[in-house]
């Protein structure tokens, strides 16, 4: 079976949300909202160390801001999540893999990537 991890930006898709969410990373970053892309990307690109691991991992990778997984996923059961979120897809149910709480206390990018490692097997 194909271990499918979802990460879920607590940001809107866009053109326009993407900017936004630039500028406000580099003016105030300790009040930005979402860990998880605070995690994985800097200012302006992924961090190399995730695309690395990313690419090795033995989970399928589905990245997706949080209004487009809600469209997708509306009877999903998972409507009332505090996003961000990285959820695990088994067969048509999502369980809950990294909530938003762990994920903020993560304190850095190889702390996400042993957690993902050490539930790889």
């Amino acid at each position: 079976m194909e271990k499918v991890l979802y990460f879920v930006y607590n940001a809107n898709s866009g053109i326009w949300n993407n900017y936004i969410d630039t500028i406000h990373k580099i003016v105030s970053p300790s009040t930005y909202s979402c860990d998880l892309c605070t995690l994985t990307h800097g200012n302006f690109s992924e961090k190399g160390i995730w695309k690395d691991f990313r690419k090795k991992s033995s989970f399928k990778c589905v990245f997706m801001y949080k209004d487009e997984f809600l469209n997708a996923y509306s009877k999903s059961g998972c409507e009332n999540l505090k996003f961000p979120v990285i959820l695990q897809k088994q067969e048509e149910k999502f369980l809950m893999f990294l909530d938003s709480e762990k994920l903020a206390s993560l304190g850095s990018i190889t702390e996400l990537i042993e957690f993902i490692g050490e539930n790889e097997v």
